[in-house]
């Protein structure tokens, strides 16, 4: 009787890279090149067609040792397996070989890992300060695997947020906010207009607020020289979205932090505009805040089809996260990113990208 192989196995999707295999499973739906380009892998010697695929940034490079396995054949599976490899390789090592002196840089080899900084056992945030000196560096190069950011549970618990709790909260937070306001101003349609003008005027400036709390304070330049207490705030706000970016439980921002900074942000906001309605004000960016929290999660975790805006816009934050860093801080809009000349161009793709 032939054994047939158990469903988990079919999906399994294991490649060779140089004389390393990667079992990139797990990895296929998050590939920002896509599903697709993955796709027909398993089992080949993916070196010749990796070298010829667009120049890897240091940051995908380093993101590639997540995944690499020990595959040495000492059982028979293991065998048929590298026999199959080995024979789909012959051609492509040869051309391996034959290129090896034009290789781009960055496609030579994987960086040297900088792991070993810290305990990943262990609570993150009280390592941070013992590692400023390479910090900057080390949370720049991203990795895949679960992160602890306190120690105590209760306030380990309190980092992580479903996406679903970000409308949940927020929606009836919003209308709150703008509700007597929009009742004490809907007897004609110049006071509709006043309306509907404060809340967009709202949104627009939600989109400044992004944008220049993401360039300016989530992405404030470091160095080594940066001092402890810098490092660890900018590690807990925003450092660990890129150090762990496939974390589903903290792409979204946890309620509690965000009422904080609201009524940081609205109470000088509340005295500027005290005679032109600042609760609608306010109504209008928490409504542009949630439709950014849920852009950002589903440019993680979505799949938008070709032609549609969110399938660029998905393209342009993977890019920042693993390529241009220092470029593309608008997430819900790009309009910024246009006007203080941090736009990330595209290349033009030859075939349509899918994530799932």
């Amino acid at each position: 009787m032939v054994a047939r192989n158990k469903p988990e196995e079919k999906a399994k999707c294991i490649v060779k890279y140089r004389q390393h295999y990667y079992d990139l499973t797990n990895f296929l739906h998050k590939h920002p090149g896509g599903l697709n380009t993955l796709k027909g892998l398993n089992q080949i010697d993916m070196t010749s067609r990796f070298m010829k695929a667009p120049p890897h940034s240091d940051a995908a490079m380093y993101l590639m040792r997540e995944y690499k396995v020990d595959y040495d054949g000492e059982n028979s599976a293991n065998e048929r397996r590298a026999e199959k490899l080995a024979e789909n390789g012959v051609e492509l090592l040869a051309q391996q070989s034959a290129a090896q002196n034009s290789e781009d840089s960055n496609n030579n080899q994987l960086d040297e890992s900088m792991e070993h900084l810290v305990d990943w056992s262990k609570a993150m945030l009280p390592q941070i300060s013992k590692i400023t000196k390479h910090y900057d560096e080390w949370v720049h190069k991203p990795v895949d695997r679960p992160l602890r950011l306190f120690g105590p549970w209760y306030l380990e618990m309190c980092t992580k947020t479903p996406w679903w709790v970000v409308p949940m909260f927020w929606i009836p937070t919003i209308i709150a906010c703008g509700w007597d306001e929009v009742q004490a101003n809907s007897h004609n349609m110049k006071e509709i207009t006043t309306v509907i003008s404060h809340l967009v005027f709202g949104v627009i400036f939600w989109t400044l607020l992004e944008y220049s709390l993401h360039r300016w304070v989530f992405h404030v330049r470091l160095t080594s020289n940066s001092g402890p207490w810098l490092c660890t705030f900018h590690f807990l706000i925003h450092g660990l979205h890129h150090k762990v970016p496939f974390d589903s439980m903290r792409l979204v921002f946890p309620p509690l932090p965000g009422v904080i900074i609201a009524v940081v942000i609205y109470t000088p906001l509340s005295i500027i505009l005290q005679n032109y309605h600042p609760r609608l004000v306010l109504s209008g960016a928490l409504l542009g805040y949630l439709c950014y929290d849920m852009i950002h999660y589903y440019l993680h975790y979505g799949n938008p089809s070709a032609g549609h805006h969110l399938y660029r816009m998905k393209r342009y934050h993977y890019q920042h996260h693993f390529a241009h860093q220092d470029l593309g801080y608008g997430i819900s809009s790009p309009i910024w990113d246009f006007v203080f000349k941090t736009r990330i161009h595209l290349r033009k793709l030859r075939y349509q990208i899918r994530w799932s």
